[in-house]
């Protein structure tokens, strides 16, 4: 045993001359130290051992296991920055650990509850730009030349062929020239008016709209969907209205009332949607065969779903960014 020993102890001294940076030192240190190094053998042929040959071999064993760590110990300290420890054994196939820092916007979270009840009715999602052709937002759509929202009072114009879309019907006009029917999808997004800031609007608004392309769609399928919708968001309680209306991509036309008690204030009826059977010319507009197709499509806005849902009174405090409104929610 103690001729083993000072094998060893002379094979570590040549080793050390071959130590010429961190990882031919960590390959040392697992030579000798690791459970199979040379090191750990001896300690293993010790316990074998007799009693008489442990006093003589014990002493010199240590004494080995000592000079050999401080040699490394001492090396280990002459590279700079690449210190070498017995460090805890990571998994790198791991996924990470999620940082969560704040929580969704109640207006997200309301548009995720939308989009949540609708991919359960069958919609599909579908998003478009916020910088807007005329001719989607408007032209394509059935406006006339001449209607008001044209108007830069109401529009947020960027020159004059492009603006800030004023509601997301432009992306219903992107997928229809993209797919042919059958169509079903909403489409959430921003969108701008120039409109006076209040207590009911305010300029920045998002919406969601929806489609549904295909034959023998009819105006009860529409009706028997936003009642569903609104059983589900609200409650199947919920008090609504159909009222008759009137725009340009629908016809006939209806607006959604949905009775609105905010607190110690009186109850009134509160316009949410606007939804209607597509117009011929917009299915000629982007190519489709309005004598094989027809389609219903509604809109409505997320603050004033969000309004009725948590009776708030105010749409600006949503982009107030009062920290003791949004941790209400």
């Amino acid at each position: 045993m103690t001729q083993k020993i000072l094998l060893t102890e002379s094979e570590f001294n040549s080793d050390l001359l071959n130590i010429i940076d961190s990882k031919s030192l960590e390959e040392i240190r697992i030579k000798y130290f690791s459970k199979k190094g040379k090191i750990s053998q001896l300690f293993d042929e010790f316990r074998s051992l007799s009693a008489d040959e442990k006093k003589l071999s014990g002493k010199r064993l240590n004494e080995l296991k000592s000079f050999v760590q401080s040699k490394l110990d001492e090396l280990k300290n002459s590279f700079p920055g690449s210190e070498i420890k017995d460090e805890k054994f990571f998994d790198l196939s791991l996924p990470g650990r999620e940082k969560i820092i704040g929580s969704k916007h109640i207006l997200i979270q309301t548009l995720d509850e939308i989009k949540l009840i609708f991919k359960g009715l069958g919609f599909s999602i579908h998003e478009g730009p916020e910088l807007e052709s005329d001719y989607n937002n408007f032209e394509a759509l059935n406006f006339p030349p001449d209607h008001p929202a044209r108007d830069m009072q109401d529009t947020f114009f960027v020159n004059k062929n492009f603006l800030l879309r004023t509601h997301t019907s432009p992306v219903q006009i992107r997928l229809m020239k993209a797919q042919q029917p059958p169509v079903r999808a909403i489409m959430p997004g921003k969108v701008y008016r120039n409109e006076a800031v209040s207590a009911k609007s305010y300029c920045l608004f998002h919406q969601v709209e929806g489609l549904y392309v295909d034959t023998d769609v009819t105006f009860a399928e529409l009706k028997g969907t936003l009642i569903a919708f609104a059983r589900q968001f609200f409650g199947k309680d919920v008090r609504y209205r159909f009222r008759p209306s009137f725009f340009p991509f629908t016809e006939p036309s209806a607006e959604v009332d949905i009775w609105w008690q905010p607190k110690d204030k009186p109850g009134r009826w509160l316009e949410i949607l606007g939804c209607g059977m597509v117009d011929p010319n917009v299915l000629d507009n982007v190519g489709v065969d309005s004598e094989k197709y027809v389609g219903y499509a509604f809109g409505m806005g997320v603050e004033r779903i969000a309004l009725l849902k948590y009776k708030i009174g105010d749409i600006r405090v949503f982009f107030d960014n009062d920290k003791r409104f949004l941790t209400q929610f």
